[in-house]
């Protein structure tokens, strides 16, 4: 996608970036100070609906937390989502905030805590276990409590996912239990305290082909299956992740979300329907919800020239957005889609690199990309930037102060 496709997506006004319905250098006066996240509304809200409106009534929604944690944006989504997954106690702390019953919540990831686990055992939410000695732990804390701790098993499967964008499923993995052991675990567990539910299995995330995630649908259905014969009570809970892909660069098309739908329909109302009536399908979402509903929004503090190489300097960077500068993740760095926004009606005009304030060759949030002629005080916006931004970023590096963060 373009970047004009993006400008499109949020609209304008007055011949700006319109974000929210408001002009982006209105939105900078009343946020204070740039550099600053904005996510928008009425997009997060539009992503939903559609959601709703293609995928199966009975399959529930849930939201990766760790995607963006912004309290906002996670109060805002537990009013529109079935499910919120978490991966940490401060991610929990902040879901239970919300509301929402402790038993639409989930807690996933390696390397929980003891104390994370005895949390999460006194609030009663799904823990999804991803090693024995995490089901120890929610032993004991049961033990402790006096309660039965509810969990999910997730499960390591015997597949990987081709396209993701990083692969959390097949092979060797930190992540769950390897499907091959998941019969001897459930066996040696039973009786010790804890009410298995069902089984997790996430296998990788942003993938944009929609036959690729249909396909490790089927296969997970099938891998299910064939656990669930092992539980000794009825399956009750079905995570079969998501791993939906957004466009970040120019060469990316958008998911088919159409393809995979229909192939959701297929499996939740057939196969899961009819062999696990008890059971409770769930598709994990958090870059696909939230990733196109945000802007990273800094200001041109520098214009210089190089060697034949034109610079804008802003007052952001990686610290704050470090999947655009290409150091989270990327094999080969690729600009995310960048307008100058109060300039987005003006054609391009001039090549540019558009540079951070740090002291590093890495602080490079675009490459030679084609921009209308900016000055100093101009704003450079940063689409895709509604996932894996601030948290996801170092942004104790050097010192600079932290950006703020809107809902509007």
């Amino acid at each position: 996608m373009k970047p004009s496709d993006h400008v499109r997506a949020f609209g304008t006004i007055g011949g700006e970036l319109r974000v929210g319905g408001m002009p982006v250098s209105r939105l900078a006066a009343r946020v204070g100070a740039t550099p600053f996240f904005a996510y928008d509304r009425g997009l997060l809200d539009k992503r939903i609906d559609r959601l709703r409106a293609l995928l199966p009534e009975r399959l529930e929604l849930s939201f990766a937390m760790k995607a963006n944690p912004m309290p906002a944006v996670v109060q805002h989504l537990a009013r529109r989502v079935d499910r919120i997954d978490v991966a940490s106690g401060l991610e929990m702390a902040t879901a239970l905030d919300t509301g929402l019953r402790p038993d639409r919540i989930s807690f996933a990831g390696p390397g929980k805590s003891v104390a994370e686990v005895r949390q999460a055992v006194a609030a009663g939410v799904i823990i999804e276990v991803e090693s024995t000695t995490e089901l120890d732990r929610v032993v004991a804390a049961g033990r402790e409590s006096g309660s039965t701790p509810t969990v999910a098993i997730r499960v390591n499967p015997d597949f990987a996912v081709k396209g993701s964008g990083m692969r959390m499923g097949g092979g060797p993995q930190q992540f769950g239990i390897d499907a091959e052991s998941v019969p001897d675990v459930v066996k040696a567990y039973a009786g010790a305290g804890v009410d298995v539910l069902g089984f997790h299995v996430f296998a990788g995330s942003q993938n944009l082909n929609a036959e690729v995630i249909a396909q490790a649908q089927r296969r997970t259905v099938d891998l299910v299956t064939d656990l669930a014969a092992h539980l000794p009570r009825p399956l009750r809970y079905i995570n079969l992740g998501g791993g939906f892909g957004i466009p970040y660069t120019e060469r990316d098309l958008p998911l088919d979300l159409e393809t995979v739908a229909a192939n959701l329909h297929l499996l939740v109302d057939g196969p899961l329907a009819q062999r696990f009536p008890e059971a409770t399908p769930v598709i994990e979402l958090g870059r696909y919800l939230v990733g196109e509903c945000g802007v990273y929004v800094t200001r041109v503090v520098d214009r210089k020239v190089s060697r034949g190489t034109t610079f804008l300097v802003v007052d952001g960077g990686m610290h704050h957005q470090l999947a655009a500068s290409g150091n989270f993740g990327q094999a080969i760095r690729r600009n995310y889609p960048v307008v100058v926004g109060n300039k987005a009606d003006v054609q391009a005009q001039e090549k540019v690199d558009v540079v951070g304030c740090l002291c590093t060759p890495l602080d490079l949030l675009g490459d030679d990309v084609a921009l209308p002629h900016a000055e100093i005080d101009d704003l450079v916006v940063i689409f895709q930037a509604g996932a894996y931004g601030l948290t996801a970023s170092p942004t104790a590096f050097l010192g600079h102060p932290a950006p703020s963060e809107v809902l509007v």
